[in-house]
């Protein structure tokens, strides 16, 4: 964790038999966890008999309500925020809104796509939400590789490391514009190829390729420049060993 002139904490114990997230920033008003893939954060009509939430372990974690200030998929990892009161909750929510809150992500796609490129597209809320609202993603290509991996007819594969920057956050957005410009992300089950995901899987890797990296906001209390970077996971990195510099 980084967060300018803001110590970092450690770890909460662990609860019941679940393991603790680790704790990225902390202090009396709001918190930066990182959330493992694979882990939802809250129940919601997507739950489908799930019973083990993020929102619920980081209650018991910290002893104390929690808000939160935004979502990740269950398949994403990395960096949530959430407050431990009603009035941080609310400046923080206003930050979001106002664009205050700089989101990084990496992810994999396949192919090569543009070195620079955004993708404004509109985007329903998901299920029983069609209404569409505007959605802006962008994204900037990090590196490339090419695998020997047959596909849809060609003797190789290829794959592109990106840095993500959501400008709105819709509904699975990163994932669906990925999807729009025939980029799938990696490992999604829902918006992906499913040639491309199981030729990762036969490799090892079998999560979703998308991060949450980095996560930097102005406490909205103290005013202190808040900069927190999550790790990545075994499988993830295994993935990002594969690529060569751009």
């Amino acid at each position: 964790m980084t967060a300018n002139g803001v110590a970092a904490q450690v770890d909460a114990p662990a609860t019941d038999d679940r393991p603790a997230l680790p704790v990225l920033y902390r202090d009396e008003w709001l918190a930066v966890v990182d959330k493992p893939a694979g882990l939802m954060v809250h129940d919601s009509a997507l739950a489908r008999g799930e019973t083990d939430f993020a929102a619920d372990r980081l209650r018991e974690q910290f002893g104390r309500p929690v808000f939160l200030i935004h979502r990740l998929d269950r398949a994403t990892s990395g960096c949530l925020l959430l407050a431990f009161d009603r009035d941080t909750a609310s400046l923080l929510g206003h930050a979001v809104m106002a664009n205050g809150l700089r989101k990084d992500y990496l992810a994999v796609c396949r192919g090569w796509p543009e070195e620079e490129f955004v993708v404004d597209h509109p985007l329903d809320g998901g299920p029983g939400k069609p209404q569409k609202k505007p959605a802006v993603t962008g994204f900037a290509r990090l590196a490339t590789v090419e695998l020997a991996l047959p596909s849809a007819g060609f003797p190789t594969s290829r794959y592109a490391l990106l840095q993500v920057r959501p400008q709105t956050g819709r509904f699975r957005q990163i994932r669906r514009h990925l999807k729009h410009v025939s980029h799938h992300l990696i490992g999604d089950s829902s918006h992906g190829d499913g040639r491309h995901n199981r030729a990762f899987r036969m490799l090892g890797i079998h999560r979703m390729l998308l991060h949450a990296q980095r996560l930097a906001f102005t406490h909205p209390v103290t005013g202190v420049a808040c900069d927190t970077v999550a790790p990545l996971d075994a499988e993830f990195t295994k993935a990002l060993s594969l690529f060569d510099p751009a």
